[in-house]
This record gives structure tokens, sequence and C-alpha cells, in this order.
């Protein structure tokens, strides 16, 4: 008769303990599912951040290419004076704002990130002493980046390091490059058009 219930009072708690782990796994679930969309709206903040941080590089290369364009150059001092206060007035309004997005490394991304940089850095520093070669240069830097064939050489050293970055900053690497490049082409133009109206001066000058 002891034995009975002592079987019986064992078997109640195996039972209590089952049901009481079939509830810890239902809280469980429930809170795995709530982190899943935690983790979305986590990314989806991580995406709007970023594509603000974006739009703002834009805005920045926006106004400063239209303060440094020639038709900023040819327009009359007044208002050239008055367009030079507003991009002014915008680009103070601009930094204003300030978006930063993380990116979580490894201490080889990490590595990989600053060797990346100091590259890059090294050729912008002397791209206005030769603006070809900085341009093929940076074009070969920009090719490592790309997942389609480029129409130029690859710098395959470069691709290595790139390759080595997180994600994120490889995507921020193919931008810097890609401004770079764009900025290069409108200085030579505007170098191109402003040796053009020399020439054009000096004609005018010896009476052609």
């Amino acid at each position: 008769m002891a034995q009975a219930k002592i079987n019986a009072k064992m078997n109640d708690a195996y039972k209590g303990q089952f049901i009481r782990t079939l509830s810890m796994a239902d809280r469980s679930c429930r809170l795995l599912e709530n982190l899943d969309q935690i983790e979305m709206r986590v990314e989806a903040l991580r995406e709007a951040a970023t594509a603000m941080e974006q739009e703002r590089e834009s805005l920045i290369e926006m106004i400063q290419s239209t303060q440094n364009s020639q038709e900023m150059r040819n327009i009359c001092d007044g208002e050239k004076e008055e367009l030079s206060l507003t991009a002014n007035r915008l680009m103070k309004r601009t930094l204003t704002v300030t978006v930063s997005v993380d990116t979580i490394r490894n201490a080889l991304q990490e590595d990989a990130l600053k060797k990346a940089t100091a590259i890059i850095d090294e050729i912008a520093a002397k791209v206005l002493e030769d603006l070809e070669g900085g341009r093929k240069r940076l074009q070969a830097l920009h090719a490592a980046c790309v997942t389609e064939a480029p129409p130029v050489p690859i710098d395959q050293k470069f691709q290595s390091v790139v390759i080595s970055c997180a994600l994120e900053d490889q995507k921020k690497i193919k931008r810097r490059l890609e401004t770079l490049i764009r900025n290069m082409d409108n200085a030579e133009k505007t170098i191109k058009i402003m040796d053009h109206q020399k020439v054009d001066h000096s004609d005018l000058t010896n009476g052609k």
C-alpha cells in the first residue's frame, strides 16, 4: 500500500514535469516568433538608415557639383554670390543630418577594410598629379568590386582585399570609388572647358 502511494506520487511528479516542459516550449516558441519579427524590423531599420546615408552623400555631391559647375562660372558676380549663399546654406543644413549605420566586423574584416581604405586614399591623394593615370587605377579598383565582367583590367590584389571585407563595407567601397570616378570625370570636363576658353581668349587677343 505504501509503495503504491509512492508510485502514484512519482507518476504525478512526472506528469507535472511533462506538462511544465510543454508550457516552456510554447513560451520559447512565442518568444522566438517575437524575436523573428523584431529581427525583420531591425533589418528594415538598417536598410532605411543606409538609404538615408546614401541620400545624404548624394545631396552633398550634387551641391558640390553645382558649386564647381561651369554654369556657376559663367554667370555674373551678383547672381553667383546669391547662388553660392544658397548652396552654402543647403550644404550646412545637409551636414546637420547625421546618419550612422555601424557594421559588425571580425578582426580579419577590420584589417581588410583598413587596407582597402588605405589603397583608395593613396590614389585619391595623388589623383590631381595625373588625372588619366589616377582614373585608370580607380577604374581597376572598381572593376574588382563588380560581379559582371568589367571592360577594364581588374586589380587582383585589391580584389583579394575587398573580398575579405564585410558585405556592407564592400558596397560602401564600391560607392566611394564610383563617386571618385564621377568627380574626376567632372573635374576633367571643367579643365577642358577652361583650357578651351583660354585658347579662344588667346585667339581673340592675337586678332584671329
